[in-house]
This record gives structure tokens, C-alpha cells and sequence, in this order.
């Protein structure tokens, strides 16, 4: 691909993520499926999933433990493993869509790698996106959460602008 198209394309996905006309908001995660008209309903049964780690997490257990917990329940995994990983629940827990916000561009491509945005360019945060699985109180409780329990802070898995709030 040539880099003239290549930076078109990235210009595309920019406007349409400024505009608010972005597909990429819609695409489902665990606890919602996509409606005819491409916006995001939730999946009752797995919505009924991710409140459950949500509480188990505020409650003090671990990603382990409430790996575990899945386990017993017969829950597979949101790629359809019987169990569930630790790395799985901690992004399921990091995922602002639960709360029914999206932000997009959370990561950005330089010098050929996949980085983390941190503010070198600009992110998209549609709020009241979608019905929301979880409050966005609770949402709040379990970012923070996360960054008391992390070894190292500056590496947690936590949605960050949550935290600029």
C-alpha cells in the first residue's frame, strides 16, 4: 500500500471518529450484540456475566479468584474457552463500553508499531454511546480500584480518562 493511500485512509478514520459517525463505536464486546440497525443491544445473559465480575472485583476478590468463580459457574470465556485468563478480566474491567461510552483511538500506529495513546494524538470519547451494562459509578469505583491494587500504576490497565474525571 502506498503511503499517500495509507495516510487517506488514516484521514477517513479520523473524520468519521470526529463526526461521531463511527462504525468502529458499534462494534460489540462480551454483554452486547450488534442490532439490525448497527447499534449496540445488550446480550442479557452475558451483561448478567460482566455485573457479576464487576461486583466480585468492588468485593475485594482477585482476577484469579473470580477467574475461578467463572470456572465453577460453567461461564466460557468471550472467545469461547471454558475458562477465563486474568488478562481477559482485567480488559473486560478496563472497557469503558460497560458503562456505555466509547473511546476511540486508544492506541496509534508510529513507526510501523501499535502504541498506547497518552495524549500524543487525539482520542474520541462518545459518551451515552449505548445502553449501559454497568453504572458509570461503578465503572469509576473499580478503575480506581485497579490503581490501588497495581503493582506498578503507571502500567495498570485502567481506562484513563475515567481518572481525569
Amino acid at each position: 500500500m502506498t503511503t499517500l493511500k495509507s495516510l487517506s485512509i488514516k484521514g477517513g478514520l479520523r473524520e468519521t471518529f470526529r463526526d461521531g459517525t463511527s462504525k468502529l463505536a458499534h462494534r460489540p464486546c462480551f454483554g452486547y450484540i450488534q442490532s439490525g440497525d448497527g447499534t449496540l443491544s445488550i446480550h442479557e445473559t452475558e451483561a448478567k456475566t460482566v455485573r457479576w465480575i464487576f461486583e466480585r472485583y468492588l468485593a475485594g476478590e482477585s482476577l484469579g479468584k473470580i477467574a475461578d468463580g467463572l470456572a465453577v459457574k460453567g461461564i466460557s470465556s468471550p472467545t469461547g474457552n471454558s475458562n477465563w485468563n486474568r488478562q481477559a478480566i482485567d480488559k473486560l474491567l478496563a472497557n469503558e463500553k460497560y458503562a456505555g461510552c466509547v473511546l476511540l483511538q486508544k492506541t496509534f500506529t508510529q513507526d510501523g508499531e501499535q502504541v498506547r495513546n497518552s495524549g500524543q494524538a487525539s482520542r474520541y470519547l462518545y459518551q451515552n454511546n449505548h445502553q449501559a451494562i454497568i453504572s458509570m459509578d461503578e465503572f469509576k469505583a473499580v478503575q480506581g480500584e485497579k490503581l490501588l491494587r497495581a503493582k506498578s500504576p503507571e502500567k495498570a490497565l485502567v481506562c484513563e480518562w475515567v481518572m481525569s474525571m
